[in-house]
């Protein structure tokens, strides 16, 4: 690094406290201006008006679309989707410095390299005292997990009912990025990592995606954390108990019988890594572990994301030959909803301890991660998901234009996606199938502001009249993961989910999105 390149406020604070919107402008502007490495682009908007800046790192930096058309893998490194998870902002702006001026520059021709430090930009703006008080740092205080409409942006990633989210599957649209690195910092249990990582979660992500990234890219990483950093890592999870699997456990109770597990979270692709799987793409989720100390956490994810990037750098053919080839591919049954699956035997996993101090800032306690307790215990591991149930995938959905409007709604969300929709020029009678209604349910309590709608029935077959200026979705297309799990009636996250079609769903009535019969 040059004496003259910008400081991160954490760096400028001895790690006291976290850039605030300005100082990430001001650090990537500056950035900018030092070398013709670094150029910034707007890719959004929040929704307070806040500009969303993107960094493109190269020599000279990429731009888009021509970047997708190169054998160059794509990179994006987004942060602070949760604003008071607050090391991925800085270690994001120190790693686009050691990449434009700095040791990393050796991997500047091995990739298109993207950094969007500050997603929820009006999240951060919020800093209080107040806000993840337990977490140990930064002692100034962080901003809040929602952005000022208060969605967690990290469940909106099929609804896209926040701007950010627009603007930012729009850059996905934009740039087409290979692999996707999101950083975050866990919750909850009181384990022996100083991070933990996960992939794309969705059973629907394609089975070649899912094995390079668990098996060939997490796996290096890892020995790499431990080898060359000295940071301890693992697949993301919590605790729980056999009986109780949804009750996340903090540590281990004295006395405590019950067996234990580890178990991760969620596999629907409201969360970013599992939408970016099955948009066919290589994602990983970083979670460094809220209880060591903010320098050290900051410092544990810069490494991480080091890591996945020199693993780019020296894998960058095969990556993009991987994303090409299952881009090229249609599967023909994928599934509805899912379910956890343990490994085969147990693991030992390490559990770890925690300790308390004050922070001298705001005088509430912080926890501490107690370095030295990291004990190996042997549990069940669920770390993967499977289908429950699954459907046929047509050559093609058909939403007839109606009255109401529907295709209208449902033509608008899918061009938001990026998905390819057809208008049908004239009408015509078609075979298709059909989701009889026999049950409507409407979740409680509300959930990001949505009770989510499940259906019951049956598909029938029929002859149906198409009429001029419906629908026509094609899922062969690189999207076709995300057409059916949008558009497939009983899909456990899709348009249906989110209250988009309640107008049509009624007990009796028939799902308003048709499905082609060969």
């Amino acid at each position: 690094m040059t004496s003259t390149a910008p400081r991160s406020r954490a760096e400028q604070t001895a790690f006291e406290e976290t850039s605030r919107y300005a100082e990430v402008r001001a650090f990537i502007d500056a950035l900018a201006q030092q070398t013709p490495r670094v150029r910034v682009e707007i890719f959004g908007r929040s929704e307070e008006g806040r500009d969303l800046p993107l960094v493109i790192v190269g020599d000279p930096p990429a731009s888009a679309p021509p970047a997708r058309s190169s054998r160059l893998p794509v990179v994006l490194v987004m942060a602070n989707i949760h604003a008071g998870e607050v090391e991925g902002k800085e270690a994001a702006l120190h790693l686009a410095r050691r990449l434009a001026v700095g040791d990393l520059r050796m991997l500047l021709p091995s990739a298109v390299w993207l950094f969007a430090p500050i997603y929820n930009a009006d999240g951060n703006e919020k800093i209080s005292l107040d806000n993840r008080v337990e977490q140990n740092g930064p002692i100034g205080g962080v901003g809040t997990r929602e952005n000022a409409k208060g969605l967690d942006l990290n469940r909106d990633f099929m609804k896209l009912e926040s701007s950010e989210a627009r603007g930012l599957v729009a850059l996905f649209n934009r740039w087409d990025p290979d692999v996707i690195v999101d950083l975050h910092t866990t919750n909850g249990s009181y384990h022996g990592y100083h991070l933990t990582y996960g992939p794309p979660f969705n059973p629907n992500t394609d089975p070649r995606i899912a094995a390079f990234t668990r098996e060939q890219l997490l796996i290096t990483v890892r020995q790499a954390m431990n080898a060359r950093h000295g940071f301890r890592t693992y697949d993301y999870g919590n605790f729980a108990t056999t009986d109780a699997m949804d009750d996340e456990l903090e540590g281990f109770a004295a006395g405590e019988t019950r067996q234990k597990v580890w178990r991760t979270f969620d596999a629907r692709p409201r969360f970013g890594t599992n939408y970016a799987g099955i948009r066919n793409r290589i994602a990983i989720l970083s979670e460094a572990y809220s209880y060591v100390d903010f320098e050290r956490r900051v410092k544990a994810t810069e490494a991480f994301t080091e890591e996945i990037m020199r693993f780019v750098a020296a894998n960058g053919e095969a990556i993009r030959s991987l994303t090409s080839a299952v881009d090229a591919e249609s599967p023909k049954e994928l599934g509805i909803a899912s379910a956890l699956q343990a490994l085969p035997k147990p693991v030992e996993v390490l559990v770890g301890g925690v300790a308390s101090t004050v922070n001298p800032r705001s005088g509430k306690a912080m926890r501490t991660m107690v370095e030295t307790t990291a004990i190996p215990t042997s549990m069940i591991v669920y770390d993967r998901f499977v289908p429950t149930a699954s459907r046929r995938v047509p050559a093609e959905y058909i939403v007839p234009a109606s009255a109401n409007g529907l295709h209208d709604v449902i033509e608008r969300k899918l061009r938001e996606h990026g998905i390819a929709v057809e208008r049908l020029a004239a009408a015509s009678r078609k075979p298709v199938e059909q989701f009889a209604l026999t049950q409507v349910h409407h979740a409680e309590p509300r959930f990001q502001g949505h009770h989510a709608t499940s259906i019951e029935g049956r598909f029938d077959r029929r002859d149906a009249d198409v009429p001029a200026g419906s629908l026509v979705v094609r899922t062969k297309q690189p999207l076709g993961r995300l057409v059916f799990y949008l558009l497939e009636p009983e899909s456990d996250d899709g348009l249906t989910t989110w209250n988009f079609l309640d107008e049509a769903l009624k007990p009796g009535a028939t799902h308003p999105v048709l499905k082609s019969i060969p």
